[in-house]
């Protein structure tokens, strides 16, 4: 059984926070390394960046974006807990961050689609 601060939306919030962190925190030396191919192999670049263009990978961006927005917004909703006075909207803030974070996801999906 789950108990029930684990029910609530924003103990989601927060543990949707923190998983976008960890997910991010994996993503970057994957991300430097793909950097540091442009130093030091220009044709492997070149490959992966063919590679990258398949839908699936294509998709996996969107995904990494959704976490970028949600970690972004999840702070600034955890900032404003810290600095502004305690509201019960809370969890409509926290509703309101997914759904920023949706549309910036979807935002970049439809500008890369475009530009392919």
């Amino acid at each position: 059984m789950i108990p029930p601060h684990r029910r609530h939306g924003l103990w989601l919030a927060f543990f949707l926070h923190r998983l976008s962190g960890i997910a991010l925190a994996l993503f970057l030396p994957a991300h430097f390394l793909v950097l540091a191919l442009a130093l030091t192999d220009p044709a492997a670049l070149d490959g992966f960046l063919h590679w990258a263009h398949q839908p699936v990978v294509r998709a996996a961006e969107m995904g990494l974006v959704f976490l970028l927005s949600v970690h972004l917004f999840g702070g600034l909703r955890l900032m404003a807990l810290e600095w502004l006075p305690w509201s019960p909207r809370q969890k409509t803030l926290a509703a309101l961050a997914t759904a920023g974070s949706m549309f910036v996801a979807l935002w970049f999906l439809l500008a890369s689609a475009q530009a392919a």
